[in-house]
Parts: structure tokens; sequence; C-alpha cells
């Protein structure tokens, strides 16, 4: 089927300059930094040097002036001890000579820390090269407290990728020519009569194509002795669809409930599932229940029990034809975007800092966490079985994030130079049309996305909306040649 409006289930993040300072808590230095400076700036900061450096890092020295060093260390001191209570000495009597020679090396630590702090918190309120989210700026070389000379340090941290974008006007597209046809229609028919069928218990049959199992199943050893992780037990699935782990549907046939039977199964090399492609497996299945669908006459009957917006087959034939123009009308737009973006890439050069990658992958993590209900020790347990872990799948995925992001922060940088606007009205508008699709009110939808704080990523959409329907105009546009709408969408199955 064709999905309408779904409500977001997954976390985004839409990249772009102005969030680029994030307040966070690491092991290293303490965010949010310091309070800025309350001396005059020069009287503290006597030199500072912003270098960039290649995947868009920046090293940034700094040099401290001994005074002010000095004066937040005799702070620090004085602090404690008025507060510090020591055996032999009244609270808030402490000479500060007996807390330096008991606590010095502590002492030094914890002023280091706040002269970091507050002179880097001032520091990245005027330059532009502020850190990145989810980085911290990581010292090249542990600073010494000296009271005889300034402080001089640097730190090493990613930024905001700097690029120049290539030629991005009067480019030439192909906008494919998808084809909605009556194979098209008939599809999405019967998948809404697979819908409405009545699956019933089959008793005293035998398994055949399209009924639907629960089976328990053991992967065996050499000795035929069940291996340990690799068992499952009321395991379902419609035989023929090739919706299970081993397929297996098959090897199953003509099956009968509480039989089992030991399949032996090779996959060959080029199987599409690379855990099984070039492996064999001895397998024991046991059938536990067989069911059988009852399935409806695809007629005005079925329509009304659809929606009671139709009160003919021919009502929801139309519907769902309309529908599957649009959505092959969305699918050509989206490859020439596709096609614009990526002719632009080619002709512009971003460094996308490790940093970044890591945070589009850590949020590609946790939408696949949320798939399966979000228990990632579950998770990472039934990944072990299979001999694999969570940085196994994050380097398989790290092409593609890195892709995303170029795509994203080139997106960013066009909206910004073209100083494409969304206004409330068009937001509105793209709401409404989110509703309407999925039959939805228009305050509900909305409300959705307020509460899930969803409304800038409204924005940004509407706002690469407008982008792309200025660029595609300022193009030459050639018909492509005629592709199925199943081909489009890639399920040629």
């Amino acid at each position: 089927m064709i999905d309408g409006f779904q409500r977001p289930s997954v976390q985004c993040i839409v990249w772009n300059k102005s969030n680029t300072f994030l307040h966070s808590t690491n092991a290293g230095l303490t965010w949010p930094f310091g309070k800025p400076f309350t001396r005059k700036y020069s009287q503290v900061i006597v030199d500072k040097k912003v270098e960039r450096k290649e995947q868009s890092k920046v090293k940034l020295s700094v040099t401290v002036s001994k005074d002010y060093a000095k004066q937040e260390y005799q702070g620090l001191l004085k602090e404690y001890a008025r507060k510090a209570q020591i055996k032999g000495f009244r609270p808030g009597k402490v000479p500060p000579a007996v807390l330096e020679k008991k606590f010095g090396e502590s002492l030094r630590a914890e002023a280091m820390q706040k002269i970091l702090e507050s002179s880097l918190g001032t520091i990245f309120e005027e330059i532009d090269e502020r850190p990145l989210p989810y980085t911290q700026p990581e010292l090249d070389e542990a600073p010494e407290l000296q009271f005889d000379s300034d402080l001089s340090f640097s730190v090493t941290y990613d930024v905001y990728p700097e690029f120049e974008v290539g030629d991005y006007k009067g480019l030439t597209l192909e906008s494919p020519n998808i084809q909605v046809t009556d194979a098209d229609l008939d599809r999405e028919l019967k998948a809404i009569q697979d819908q409405n069928a009545i699956v019933m218990d089959k008793d005293g049959g035998l398994v055949e194509n399209a009924d639907v199992v629960s089976i328990d199943y053991a992967v065996l050893d050499d000795a035929d002795a069940p291996v340990e992780g690799e068992q499952r037990s009321d395991y379902s699935f419609t035989v023929g669809s090739g919706m299970n782990i081993f397929r297996i549907d098959e090897d199953i046939i003509g099956m009968k409930i509480d039989e089992t039977k030991v399949i032996d199964k090779s996959w060959p090399e080029d199987f599409d599932d690379k855990e099984l492609a070039g492996t064999s497996k001895r397998i024991s299945v046991t059938v536990k229940s067989i069911r059988q669908r009852d399935l409806p006459e695809i007629d005005d009957e079925l329509a009304q029990d659809v929606s009671d917006e139709y009160e003919t087959l021919d009502d929801l034939k139309k519907d769902i034809r309309d529908r599957l123009e649009k959505t092959a009308e969305s699918r050509s737009r989206e490859q020439m975007v596709r096609s614009l973006v990526d002719q632009i890439l080619a002709k512009t050069e971003i460094e996308i800092p490790e940093s970044m990658v890591r945070a589009e992958l850590e949020n590609s993590w946790r939408n696949f966490l949320g798939q399966f209900g979000g228990n990632e020790q579950q998770i990472l347990g039934l990944l072990q079985a299979q001999g694999r872990g969570k940085e196994e799948f994050l380097e398989e995925w790290r092409d593609g994030a890195v892709s995303r992001l170029k795509s994203q922060l080139l997106t960013q940088k066009l909206i910004e130079r073209e100083g494409v606007e969304a206004d409330e009205a068009e937001i509105d508008a793209y709401i409404a049309e989110q509703a309407e699709s999925s039959s939805m009110k228009f305050e509900e939808v909305k409300d959705h996305y307020a509460k899930n704080n969803m409304l800038d990523y409204v924005r940004h959409e509407v706002q690469e909306r407008k982008l792309f329907d200025t660029l595609i105009s300022e193009s030459t546009v050639k018909k492509g040649k005629k592709t199925s709408l199943m081909d489009a969408l890639g399920r040629n199955e």
C-alpha cells in the first residue's frame, strides 16, 4: 500500500550553523564553559590564534596573563581557607600556606580548570569558530600553572564545515516518466483484500502456499544438538512470502501440525542475506499451528468496508489511482532533486568532521533501536548471537551517513545563499497538506508537530521545497524514458 501521513517516530538532526554550540558535560573540559571574565578582556587574554585544519578541525591557541592566573589561584585558595576544617585550626582560620602545602596539587588543578573554562567561554562568545555539538575541545598537551610567566595552551575541536558551493544554476535534469498502470491498481486492491482477510485455524490440513504458520526451530550442530542462541519458539510467517529468517517456505509445504522435520539448507554466495550467503545449516522445524486466509471478494462491499467514503468499488479505484498518480509525481520530483544535489556535490568539496559523522550514526542507531522496541541490551544480545556488534553496524552505515550529511549541509548552504524563508502561512499550508493526505484534522497534525518539537523541522521542509522548486525551474528539464511505478519505488517484485 502507498502510505499516507505517518506520525514521525524517528529522531532527526537538522544541521545548521546556529546550533553548533552544545551545552554538555564531559570528562575533559566542563560545559557550559565558565562565566565570561569580569576583568577587562585585554588584561586577561594576552593572545589568541585560530588555525583551520583538515576535516573541519580548528586549533585554538590561547595565552592568558600570569596576573589573571595568579589571581584565580589565590582567590580559590582564600575560598577554601574560609571553608576548610582541618584539625588544629578553627573553622575559617586555616592559613593559606597550610592548605597550599597539603592540597597544592589539587588546588592548582582546580584553578587551571577554572582558567581554561572561563578563557574559552569568553573567546567562544566572540569568534565564529565554535565547537560543534557532541564534540569537546581537546587539550593538545596539559599546561602547567606557573605564576612567573603567562599561561599558554591550545585546544583542537571540530567546527561547522566551511565550503564553496559549485555551480548550481542552469543544470540539465531528466524528469522520470513514471507510468501508473492497471497492474499497479490491481496490486493495491490485492493488498486491501489481504488486509481484510479473515484468518482461520486449518485443523487437520497440510501446510500450503499462502498459509500462516507458527513453527519452533533450532539450528543443529554436527552432533544434531541445538546451537545456543539459534533457537526460537512460535515463529510465525506467511508461506510463500519469503519473509522468514531461513527462507524455508518450500521446505515446509506438506507438513502437518506437530510434525518435525530436519532441513539441510544451503544458500548461494550471492544470496541477499549476507549472514546466510555462502553458508549451510541443518535446521530442525516443528509446525505448531496452520492458519488459512479467507479472502473477501473485491467488490462494492469491500470498498464500503474500507471506508464510508466509498459507495462503490469504482469510488475506491478512483481514489487509489489518484493517490498513485500523486506518488508517481512525488517520486519523479525526488529523483530530479537527487540528480540536482549529486551534480552540485560533484563540484563541491565538503570535509565532514568525525564528530558530525558520529552524531549522525548514533542518531541512526537510536532510530534502529526504536524500530525494535528500543531495548538496546536486548538488541545487542541478538546481534552478539549472530557474531555482530553495534560498531560493525555503524561502520556499514558510515558511507550513507557521510552522503546524507553532505546533502544536508549543501541544502542548508543553498537555503542561506538564496535567502529562502518559510512564513507561518506556508507552514500551515504544509501541515494542512499532511492532514488531508492522512485523513486527519489540521489541528491534530499541527499539535503533534508542536508537542514533538518538530515545527522547526517542518519549517526546514518548507524551505527545502521552495529552494528545489526554484532550482528545478531554473534548470533545463528533459523528459526521461518510461518506467513503471513499482520500478521507480524500488518494488519490482
